[in-house]
């Protein structure tokens, strides 16, 4: 018998329908209006956005810097760690003027409609705003085509990603990929041959 690229298909949502109990599937995707978002669980929450990275701190000291459990919030269900009472403070005041575009995922990521990945030690702020990666390589290649990226990241956060369950959307996507997708390998490489034309 032989296995259809529609049998795979069918099965990867299958998968993904029972994995929807696990820990992860909770943390980036609860019941509130802020999802996706780049959270896992931890020891003291459910949902620890960018793994306990002070959003706050890039905006004011322009740097990533890991939060303190003794400084905790929570926003629409996500616990937010700051590295001082003040961050805390001013998170609290205006929690939407500190959070990360695309729900900290890698922006890169985005582009392709695909919710994955996202360090807090990777990141850029953009016309205010600051951009998550997953890795300095995801960041060079967004970097290589800048406003582009920025556009075609917005488009399929509105039109697709936003308010989604993260798995089925990065599943979907890792199957039906966008007309512009470019493979890991192939951004690389037009990283490696930007380098060398400086």
């Amino acid at each position: 018998m032989r296995f259809t690229k529609f049998a795979g298909t069918a099965l990867l949502f299958v998968a993904v329908a029972i994995l929807a109990g696990c820990g992860a599937m909770t943390a980036q995707n609860t019941g509130t209006t802020y999802k996706p978002a780049n959270a896992s669980p931890d020891a003291k929450s459910d949902a620890l956005m960018l793994k306990g990275y002070d959003v706050v701190s890039y905006f004011v000291d322009n740097k990533d810097a890991m939060g303190s459990a003794q400084f905790r919030t929570n926003y629409q269900g996500i616990t937010f760690q700051f590295t001082s009472g003040e961050h805390k403070a001013l998170f609290d005041k205006d929690p939407t003027r500190y959070l990360p575009e695309f729900g900290g995922y890698c922006a890169n990521g985005i582009v392709y409609g695909i919710p994955w990945g996202g360090d807090g030690d990777s990141w850029k702020m953009i016309d205010g705003k600051l951009y998550i990666f997953g890795g300095h390589g995801s960041k060079d290649a967004f970097l290589l085509e800048e406003a582009s990226n920025v556009t075609l990241a917005k488009k399929y956060w509105a039109e697709e990603v936003q308010g989604s369950n993260s798995i089925a959307q990065r599943t979907k996507r890792l199957v039906f990929k966008v007309p512009h997708y470019k493979s890991g390998e192939e951004l690389a490489k037009a990283v490696a041959a930007s380098k060398v034309k400086r």
